[in-house]
């Protein structure tokens, strides 16, 4: 890609120009090893101007946004916003209830607390009965109408 005229060689290369150069005899290696760098800085000056120039046709091709100072007087200051900034009401239940996951018939899934209250409940239900007059009159046939009674309150709730 060329330079436009602006771009001359010489005036980007001065600085090279500037490096003093010593008149000791220099072996054909070491010249060589100096020529291959001088023309590698070269590549990168040339390079760096390219990138420069690429930048610049590219900020100048971004859209100017114009007079942003309508933009900043139709908006309210923050002071302004912070003071008239009313509390918030409190936010409203959602008004389906939250779905409780069924808890375990296994005993050994059920958590502690789970397991707790069931032996507290059976520890009563047991107390009950023996406290029971017509369970200290015929035991078995007080445990059998438990028992159909305990049956018919479970299917009453749970039909199937």
């Amino acid at each position: 890609m060329p330079l436009s005229p602006d771009y001359s060689l010489k005036s980007l290369f001065k600085h090279l120009e500037a490096l003093p150069e010593e008149k000791k005899l220099v072996p054909k290696k070491e010249k060589a090893k100096q020529r291959r760098e001088r023309w590698l800085q070269k590549i990168d000056v040339l390079a760096l101007a390219q990138q420069a120039k690429k930048a610049q046709a590219k900020r100048k091709a971004t859209p100017v946004v114009g007079d942003m100072r309508p933009l900043v007087d139709a908006l309210p200051e923050l002071s302004e916003l912070t003071a008239v900034r009313k509390p918030r009401a409190p936010r409203k239940q959602p008004k389906c209830s939250v779905k409780k996951k069924p808890e375990p018939t296994d005993y050994s899934k059920m958590r502690p607390a789970q397991k707790r209250k069931i032996i507290e409940e059976e520890v009563s239900r047991v107390q009950e009965l023996i406290r029971n007059p017509s369970y200290k009159a015929n035991p078995l046939a007080a445990v059998g109408q438990h028992l159909l009674k305990r049956m018919k309150d479970e299917q009453e709730t749970d039909p199937r």
